[in-house]
């Protein structure tokens, strides 16, 4: 029998981690930082479930922090086994796992001057020397080549469609017959620009699925005509649009859609800076891996274009580089980070520019309740930067059909796919009332036996 226990993202969109026990081997499925309130965040510092030591390996699906976070604070409290991943999302954990230390770094030095914490001295959940000597324990494989995680199980990774390298794990056990264990990981969305839309479900007995659009579904405006649009307006302004956006993922489909839009004359031709060290990074990494591109995406390189990269783009790694821009002449566009503009490089850009009219922030993500976006997007008249109170003054426009999930319905047709339905489905990875309309759903189909595990529960699979 397969054990299977629920230690992350139960009942919530954060922590991914799942811990399975069989035949006397023990290993995971993600290994993520729980985020958002603090009653979460505490969950970090809580004891692991089980001596670090004693589990073999970790397969993850991709390397968002919520997935990949807990990584080298498990390593540091004695694992020592391999880290499965594609090459794809190994390559993105060395950019974010060490840039996720950094700010642990950063937040207990915070505390420390300034005697928030009750713990003295307070300490960072790990170090970015913790971070990097994990990373050491990544092992990559394609997508659809299987490998042995335990002895009598293996894996195979799928493509998810959620960002660059990201996967679905099939684990397939021993036995006569074998049985086989998906975990759907984050799906992405539909139609995508750059990546390649999930791969079909074939087969599962059981199946985690996520759920974290599982009440919603997607705007089916079409974005690319609201992005021409809204960059019309700005340069008819004369002024700079500053778009706030995630380093990863978000940055790179803002820019392959401008790319196109300048390309079909469909925009004017006006300078765009990518202001962010790690966006930079990642640029570099959807250039690494074409095999990941959609067929759109493909057909540009056949045409002997490149992907992410036009005349007018520049890539601002440095701080001389960010400071330069300063010095440009509008109109002009700007995509920095961060996405909520909680800190980064697009907070310089806010404040210098937020006060002219003839200029826009185009938000292009999900901003959460607090942040300066938000306040940005609920039309406060003044927001505070470095201490400062800054007029909003300049047009601020939302810009809705960026997503990284699939919705409800993708979800639903895509775990329906499959030729029979599993022995029983698990829904993770969302807020509650997500995974209830999710459970909804798919328990009215006949034949579906559908559950939402609370945090910690354990299963058996027999």
């Amino acid at each position: 029998m397969i054990r299977l226990r629920f230690l992350g993202a139960a009942g919530t969109v954060t922590g991914s981690r799942y811990l399975l026990d069989w035949r006397g081997h023990r290993f995971m499925v993600d290994c993520g930082l729980f985020q958002g309130s603090k009653e979460l965040r505490l969950r970090n510092r809580e004891p692991f479930a089980v001596p670090a030591d004693s589990v073999e390996a970790v397969v993850l699906t991709h390397a968002h922090i919520d997935h990949s976070g807990y990584l080298p604070l498990l390593q540091r409290t004695g694992f020592s086994g391999p880290i499965h991943a594609t090459g794809g999302t190994r390559d993105l954990c060395a950019l974010l796992l060490p840039d996720s230390a950094q700010i642990q770094e950063e937040e207990a030095a915070y505390a420390n001057r300034h005697k928030t914490s009750k713990h003295q001295p307070a300490l960072p959940l790990y170090t970015r020397a913790d971070a990097e000597a994990c990373l050491g324990r990544f092992q990559d494989h394609p997508y659809r080549q299987p490998f042995q995680i335990v002895p009598g199980v293996q894996a195979v990774f799928r493509d998810a469609g959620h960002i660059l390298g990201s996967a679905r794990v099939e684990l397939l056990f021993e036995g006569d017959p074998p049985r086989r264990l998906v975990f759907s990981g984050d799906l992405g969305r539909l139609d995508a620009p750059i990546l390649r839309d999930p791969e079909p479900l074939e087969e599962a007995d059981w199946l985690v699925l996520e759920s974290t659009y599982g009440d919603r579904v997607h705007t089916d405006h079409p974005v690319e005509q609201n992005l021409r649009d809204l960059v019309r307006s700005g340069v008819q302004r004369g002024g700079v649009i500053v778009v706030p956006a995630f380093a990863v993922e978000r940055t790179q489909e803002v820019v392959y859609l401008l790319d196109e839009l300048l390309h079909q004359g469909g925009i004017p031709s006006i300078p765009v800076y990518v202001d962010s060290p790690m966006a930079v990074r990642a640029f570099h990494l959807f250039q690494k891996y074409p095999e990941y591109y959609d067929e759109d995406a493909r057909r540009l390189l056949e045409a002997g274009r490149r992907v992410l990269s036009f005349p007018g783009l520049r890539l601002c790694e440095t701080v001389e580089d960010s400071k330069a821009i300063n010095r440009a002449r509008p109109p002009f566009l700007v995509v920095s980070a961060s996405g909520m503009a909680t800190g980064g490089r697009v907070l310089h850009h806010l404040k210098r520019y937020l006060p002219d009219p003839a200029n826009t922030v185009l938000l292009v993500g999900y901003q959460a309740v607090g942040t300066r976006g938000w306040r940005l997007q609920q039309g406060e008249e003044s927001v505070r930067i470095f201490g400062e109170s800054v007029r909003v003054r300049a047009w601020i426009d939302k810009l809705d059909g960026f997503s990284g999930h699939a919705d409800s319905v993708q979800l639903e047709r895509w775990a329906t796919g499959l030729a029979r339905p599993p022995r029983r489905v698990f829904l993770t990875h969302g807020e509650p009332e997500a995974l209830e309309a999710q459970r909804v759903r798919l328990a009215s189909r006949p034949g579906w036996e559908v559950h939402v595990p609370a945090h910690d529960q354990e299963v058996i699979l027999e």
